[in-house]
């Protein structure tokens, strides 16, 4: 998919194993151009596991998989693959997925097997996908919007720049108060996103005429009297769901934004999405536009999305605050699907504040996503912190820790106990066969040798081919053992944590748990240049709430950003400093 974007697939057909997520009970906006979920890396995307971490050891080069020569030692494996109806492969490739399956599948088989399956018959260690048969939903449940308070005495900045930095809450003010237009800020935020696309490259599509057209129907209806919210959304070929609800809460399609090719990593066909704090590094993603652009100021907030790591890893590596719902918080309705049971969709924002008021914005069922529903919620801006306990992990960032425990909550040591040691390979598994399941055409067609990264996609999903079904499901056991085990331990209110550290990454997707991504500082960059340079490092923390509790990890994070100012500082980009020469 370097070259023409891929045309983007019709939603899934129902799918009737749904992910049981809960633990506890057994404007202006704009999306990534393809909001597939997806991860990042510690310099990718939606697909998170990065080359480092995740990426196939010794993996077959572009040129190699194109090869056609017999290769001596896969003639047993060609064979075999009549009976799966995929003789496709050439021998490059089955040389590659022979080395990965011994490398990768075969010990992550015997590990579950080990942990699920040594026990014949029973219903001990359910699978995590539970088939459900009712047609319609027993209990209907009418979701309450939060109450959120309005900002007081906000003024219009004089300077440009200072509205381009202004949350959500104050830009919503400015136009409830008539001090500033739709039309204005559209021009504003138009301007800022064609001054810096250049150099960060964060912008597939400029809507312009449809964002204007938007811009003067709400300016238009504020003049009558009707104000419709604070933001204005975008939309994609088909409306998703989020872009309805952004739409019908008043909002304006700025651009389409970058997302890593089919949701991996920073890497798209137009190129590779910088990070405003240090243009020579990458965004990682596969939220990569999401994140870059919220933290240039060139769009007030993003809708982003996670199957492993891209909404974690972009948010932390550029600076912005996040939030990762919930699974299931967010209906995925018009949005490319990579995985049924861990896609995810959130907002990258200036603040925990403007979390809450996009969240609350963009929440809810739909029929098209089945394991949407809706997740009850309080208030975020109602709760009483005092009375949480709160863990912090080895690594948490004691900033946070200090900071919180001055404001009243209780912070006690705490760790996360469970004995299942497969969380990654279970995460594997699962997200790349069911990744491989909706672009299955797309492999047996060879589609998968025009990918810009040939170590990324194509290698995963040509191992993803030999995982038999009986595997996965064990894989799926093992990963109801992994969600009992984490609900069991789960003895405090919330915890602070790295969030961006891999095992946490896998085992809060499989378990669907959400996570508030926050700014805590900024440290030097590597290897700076001798005379000094305004980029820099930045450095954040993940504010860990169990299934169901958005509100909490929110509340936790909104008290943290009320007595610093970590979000609110704005990224150099383009005036790194007169002794700074890294090319522009």
């Amino acid at each position: 998919m370097r070259l023409p974007r891929p045309p983007r697939p019709p939603p899934p057909l129902p799918f009737s194993l749904l992910f049981l997520a809960p633990l506890l009970c057994s404007a202006f906006l704009t999306t990534p151009a393809a909001a597939a979920p997806r991860t990042g890396s510690s310099g990718g995307g939606e697909v998170i596991r990065s080359v480092t971490t995740m990426g196939t050891k010794g993996a077959v080069s572009a040129q190699d998989i194109l090869k056609t020569e017999p290769i001596s030692g896969v003639i047993a494996l060609k064979e075999s693959m009549k009976f799966f109806d995929a003789n496709f492969f050439n021998d490059s490739k089955l040389r590659e997925m022979e080395d990965g399956a011994k490398e990768f599948n075969i010990p992550a088989f015997k590990q579950n097997r080990k942990l699920v399956a040594l026990e014949n018959g029973g219903l001990h260690n359910p699978s995590a996908l539970v088939f459900k048969s009712q047609w319609r939903d027993s209990v209907s449940t009418e979701r309450k919007r939060f109450d959120y308070p309005r900002p007081p005495n906000v003024h219009r900045p004089s300077n440009d720049e200072d509205i381009a930095f202004m949350s959500v809450i104050e830009l919503g003010e400015l136009i409830r108060t008539k001090q500033i237009t739709s039309c204005e800020l559209t021009d504003i935020f138009l301007k800022r996103l064609k001054r810096y696309n250049p150099i960060l490259e964060s912008v597939i599509t400029f809507t312009e005429d449809l964002a204007y057209k938007q811009a003067k129907e709400a300016d238009d209806l504020l003049a009558q009297g009707k104000y419709l919210g604070t933001f204005k959304n975008q939309v994609l070929e088909t409306e998703a769901y989020v872009y309805k609800r952004l739409k019908s809460a008043g909002a304006v399609l700025l651009a389409k934004l970058v997302t890593g090719s089919l949701a991996y990593d920073d890497i798209w066909f137009g190129g590779r999405t910088r990070n405003p704090w240090n243009i020579e590094e990458f965004s990682t993603g596969s939220s990569a536009g999401p994140a870059s652009s919220t933290s240039a100021g060139m769009v007030p907030f993003a809708i982003g999305s996670e199957t492993a790591g891209s909404i974690t890893y972009p948010a932390a590596r550029c600076g912005v605050t996040a939030l990762r719902p919930t699974f299931g918080t967010v209906a995925r309705t018009g949005v490319m699907s990579i995985s049924e049971s861990l896609d995810k969709l959130g907002p990258f924002c200036r603040s925990a504040v403007d979390c809450a008021i996009v969240l609350d914005a963009i929440r809810g069922k739909d029929p098209g996503d089945i394991s949407s529903r809706e997740v009850v919620l309080d208030y975020p801006f109602h709760v009483d912190i005092t009375k949480l306990t709160v863990g912090y992990l080895e690594d948490a960032e004691m900033e946070v820790v200090h900071i919180l425990s001055a404001k009243g909550v209780k912070l006690v040591p705490f760790k996360l106990n469970y004995t299942v040691e497969s969380v990654e390979s279970i995460l594997n598994i699962t997200m790349d066969v069911d990744m491989l399941t909706h672009f299955d055409k797309w492999q047996r067609e060879g589609q998968d040798d025009d990918f810009e990264a040939q170590d990324q996609w194509p290698v995963e999903l040509r191992r993803a081919r030999l995982i038999p079904a009986v595997d996965y499901l064990q894989a799926q056991r093992a990963r109801g053992k992994l969600i009992e085990e984490v609900k069991d331990s789960f003895t405090v209110d919330a915890f602070i944590g790295n969030v961006t550290d891999w095992e946490l990454v896998c085992l809060g997707n499989l378990v669907g748990m959400p996570v508030a991504i926050v700014p805590t500082g900024f440290k030097s960059i590597e290897n700076p240049p001798k005379g000094g340079t305004r980029r820099r490092t930045t450095v954040t923390t993940g504010i860990y709430a169990p299934p169901d509790h958005d509100h909490i990890a929110l509340a936790l994070a909104m008290a943290y950003q009320s007595v610093t100012d970590h979000n609110k500082q704005r990224p150099p980009i383009d005036d790194l400093g007169p002794n700074d020469e890294i090319h522009r």
